[in-house]
């Protein structure tokens, strides 16, 4: 790779990762501003005005995966940037559930654009290291929404000022990996590279094993990020600031992905989703059943086992199914937040009606099928010699 400035690419790519994780927590932060006792929103409102951050994201990627080989990784990353600066900008002008809804729509595509074509750029950079610079990379999602809690926290309910300047702080890292990103020259994606034309590229993600990780994805996402964003509702009879258990529970992702190529290198991808699921499912429960301070160490478990599910998933198709390349990654992260935009508003709706453990209840049975599918995925592959595992 001549010429790239694979350092620069990959920091950039972080920072473009921390926007898209801070609009996630800045969003749970708005659920109150624009709930019942803010604005006037049903939570089940509130849910459909977030669910085109989920399939806006899913529709950017859908659009944006194929395009990467075509178009190139660059153009689809730019992309990413206008549509991130326009939705911020619409967000702070968001005054009802329609302008929500077109905000955060423009802040999902941007969304999904970063994925579309910052995944398989970093997979196509490091082909001999792809779940550890994945996870790295992926480093930046809980990350971002540590700061984006932190600082969602700080500048509304300690500095007492406005959500528009919670808002605005987006614009700081937005800029930055413009910045980084001017000028620069990018890779060709893996399939490109590979020379895989694109009757294979679209045929290899109808095999029964990609379809099994689509219906993995579902649940996995949903699992993690349908929790993380509606954990104000979810807590707020817990805790006295569930941002606080956001920004916890996402520290605790952020050093677990810092650290994966130590545990991919002795559990292979699919020892450690069968990990994952067995511990979200202890940490969903127990989060039914404490308060406090108690909450926190139910949060940690759960933490635990969110950590690895998505980088993970991205990065067991791209070892085990490298030949679908972009298109592959792209369905992947697309069907991941199509089904959190299926499950907010349901979790809205059981919130507006019932009560948070309820709702806590319900989401702990997705993790408990995961335990039985990667059970039956690690069976699978231990019968099966894989293409290329790599630390």
């Amino acid at each position: 790779m001549e010429n790239i400035n694979k350092n620069r690419l990959f920091i950039a790519s972080c920072v473009a990762l921390l926007v898209t994780a801070m609009t996630f927590a800045i969003r749970a932060r708005l659920e109150t501003v624009f709930g019942p006792e803010g604005v006037g929103l049903t939570l089940e409102q509130i849910g459909w005005a977030f669910t085109p951050a989920f399939w806006g994201f899913t529709l950017a990627m859908i659009i944006g995966g194929p395009l990467v080989d075509s178009l190139g990784i660059k153009k689809i990353t730019w992309i990413a940037f206008i549509t991130h600066a326009i939705g911020i900008v619409w967000t702070i002008l968001a005054r009802d559930q329609t302008s929500l809804f077109l905000a955060t729509l423009f802040v999902g595509i941007g969304n999904g654009m970063v994925e579309a074509s910052l995944n398989p750029m970093i997979a196509s950079m490091y082909p001999k290291n792809k779940t550890k610079m994945l996870n790295r990379f992926h480093v930046w999602f809980p990350g971002g929404i540590v700061v984006g809690s932190i600082v969602g926290w700080f500048v509304m309910d300690v500095m007492g000022l406005s959500w528009q300047i919670m808002v605005g702080t987006l614009f700081i890292p937005l800029l930055v990996y413009g910045f980084m990103f001017f000028g620069q020259k990018f890779p060709v994606t893996e399939r490109v590279k590979m020379g895989v034309s694109t009757g294979n590229m679209w045929k290899s993600v109808t095999k029964p094993l990609f379809l099994f990780m689509v219906l993995c994805m579902l649940l996995t996402a949903a699992t993690e990020l349908g929790t993380n964003q509606r954990i104000e509702s979810l807590l707020k009879e817990n805790v006295t600031a569930p941002l606080l258990v956001l920004a916890f529970i996402n520290g605790i992702m952020a050093t677990g992905r810092a650290f994966a190529g130590q545990v991919a290198h002795r559990l292979k991808p699919e020892g450690m989703l069968l990990f994952s699921a067995v511990f979200a499912f202890l940490g969903l429960w127990l989060l039914t059943l404490t308060s406090g301070s108690m909450t926190f160490l139910a949060a940690a478990i759960f933490a635990v086992g969110i950590t690895f599910f998505w980088p993970t998933m991205l990065s067991f198709v791209a070892e085990y199914i490298p030949e679908s390349g972009a298109l592959g990654l792209s369905i992947m992260g697309g069907a991941g937040m199509l089904s959190v935009s299926i499950v907010l508003p349901i979790m809205g709706n059981i919130l507006d009606n019932a009560s948070a453990n309820e709702a806590l209840k319900i989401m702990s049975v997705l993790p408990a099928i995961l335990i039985v599918l990667f059970i039956g995925l690690n069976v699978y592959m231990r019968k099966r010699k894989p293409k290329n595992v790599e630390a």
